[in-house]
């Protein structure tokens, strides 16, 4: 992030793209009590930054016809994580990865498929690759929730004004 200052407007505008990040500028703005001009123009910056690194939807897998959701718990040598990431989001299936830090069990690979035999193709794919695969579990719900701490701030400080971009008061308290 480079240094990149995260103030209460900015957790505001993070707090309600969680919540909703089909809303307007225009919506936000209302929300956080800031002109629509301040919300593109903080949001260039935090998208420029990467802190936000994209926009995307929630799919209910199986209602689109995908049933299976499996989580692979894997191992990967720790020196070659970094040049297989790419390698693992290619393999058809393939919805997210994750990198964990320490430990033998340091990758979960998160597939969607709508067979058993294209969970076994996705499973020689992935040991083809030279993953070790521990474990699969089937995933049967997940349960999304905004992370709390871009919730506005109250406090002696959260009235002040910030004149860094447009000069508008961003009070929220």
């Amino acid at each position: 992030m480079d240094g990149i200052q995260i103030d209460d407007v900015d957790r505001s505008i993070l707090h309600q793209l969680q919540l909703n990040a089909r809303q307007t500028d225009t919506e936000i703005a209302e929300k956080v009590d800031v002109t629509s001009t301040t919300v593109r123009n903080r949001l260039d910056k935090l998208e420029g930054k990467g802190v936000i690194r994209g926009y995307h939807p929630e799919i209910n897998y199986e209602e689109a016809g995908y049933p299976l959701h499996v989580m692979f718990v894997c191992t990967v040598n720790p020196n070659e994580l970094n040049s297989l990431t790419d390698q693992i989001l290619d393999v058809r299936g393939v919805v997210t990865t994750r990198d964990l830090l320490g430990g033998e069990r340091n990758v979960h690979v998160e597939v969607v498929t709508g067979t058993v035999r294209e969970i076994e193709e996705i499973r020689n794919e992935l040991a083809d690759l030279g993953m070790t695969i521990n474990s699969s579990e089937i995933i049967s719900e997940t349960q999304i929730q905004s992370w709390d701490h871009f919730y506005p701030r109250t406090g002696p400080d959260a009235d002040q004004d910030d004149d860094t971009d447009d000069g508008s008061v961003t009070d929220q308290g």
